[in-house]
């Protein structure tokens, strides 16, 4: 087999990847953050959610005491959610709309629950 028959062909894309990745893990090691996500719509319902779950006394605090429940403040991020649903009405991907009609359904339930005495329970 001569050299022209067989030449090894490597793609230099892995190298900038490559570069790259250890960057990232440069930083963090360093104690740099990493950049932020990539904004997008199911970054923002959730954003809204964890804020709507933080009402709803889902998360515990940084000590790791259960945070006590803020019906308004759940409500108000669910509210929130729900005139994102109504102004993108028809303008979502059947995706999005899954997303946010099963968060939305998510935290009325956990709500409800919370109002009534009880202390929601995480699915």
């Amino acid at each position: 087999m001569s050299e022209k028959e067989f030449q090894l062909h490597i793609d230099d894309d892995w190298k900038s990847e490559a570069a790259a990745e250890k960057e990232r893990l440069a930083q963090t090691v360093e104690g740099q953050e990493p950049p932020p996500p990539e904004a997008s719509f199911s970054g923002l319902v959730q954003t809204l959610a964890m804020q709507a779950m933080v009402g709803l006394g889902g998360f515990a605090a940084a000590d790791g005491r259960p945070l006590p429940p803020n019906p308004d403040l759940a409500k108000f991020h669910i509210d929130l959610l729900d005139v994102l649903e109504a102004k993108t009405k028809g303008n979502l991907t059947p995706e999005e709309k899954k997303l946010l009609d099963g968060i939305l359904h998510e935290l009325r339930m956990a709500y409800v629950q919370v109002i009534s005495g009880g202390t929601p329970r995480p699915r």
